[in-house]
């Protein structure tokens, strides 16, 4: 899986690499779809969710630019596998999931692989993580039809945001946002993707 749909895609960063080596995708998908662990394709987790395709998490985590030590969030717990492959590059990994049964399920995975309770959180992504910002990186996993000003506001200046961003039934776009030291934002596409609709609050 490693060599022939992230590296041969040019992911070649490190550290992308050796969290992808750590963390075995089988162990976040169900029971009788482990056979089907390591093909290239989102597949099923329950409630109308998914795991998303190997390529794309290693696509989003490349373009975060993660370092060791930095504070991140994810909205979007789902199956809780994109929140492992961050937390082996940096322990201060904060993980949110709208959904209670998903968050249930992902919990005691993510503790076993040493988040401590309060990282793994039952909340509404929208409104971010307000008692843990403001935070170096944030990934989201669900796409909003607009970036939630929350999250804006959350990210540290010199900061970084990837988000699919695009409205129900219309084209979604990985875009990835930029916060200056000054506060600036910047806002790049980077790929067409396809993504759950985020749900929860409306963005402010």
């Amino acid at each position: 899986m490693i060599q022939h749909q992230i590296v041969a895609r040019d992911i070649t960063t490190p550290a992308v690499i050796a969290a992808f080596r750590q963390v075995d995708r089988a162990d976040f998908v169900p029971n009788e779809l482990r056979t089907r662990a390591y093909t290239d394709r989102p597949l099923p987790i329950g409630l109308g969710q998914t795991i998303s395709q190997p390529y794309v998490v290693a696509l989003m985590t490349d373009l975060l630019q993660v370092q060791q030590g930095q504070k991140v969030l994810e909205i979007g717990t789902g199956s809780g596998y994109q929140a492992a492959i961050l937390h082996t590059i940096t322990p201060n990994v904060f993980t949110i999931e709208i959904v209670e049964a998903l968050y249930r399920q992902a919990k005691p995975r993510l503790l076993k692989r040493g988040f401590r309770p309060e990282q793994v959180v039952l909340g509404d992504g929208y409104r971010g993580l307000p008692r843990e910002a403001p935070f170096d990186r944030i990934i989201v996993t669900a796409a909003p039809p607009q970036i939630p000003r929350a999250l804006i506001d959350q990210l540290r200046p010199g900061g970084r945001i990837v988000i699919p961003v695009g409205a129900k039934d219309h084209p979604q776009f990985l875009q990835i946002v930029t916060k200056s030291k000054d506060g600036k934002i910047t806002v790049g596409n980077s790929r067409p993707v396809r993504f759950v609709p985020m749900t929860g609050g409306e963005p402010r």
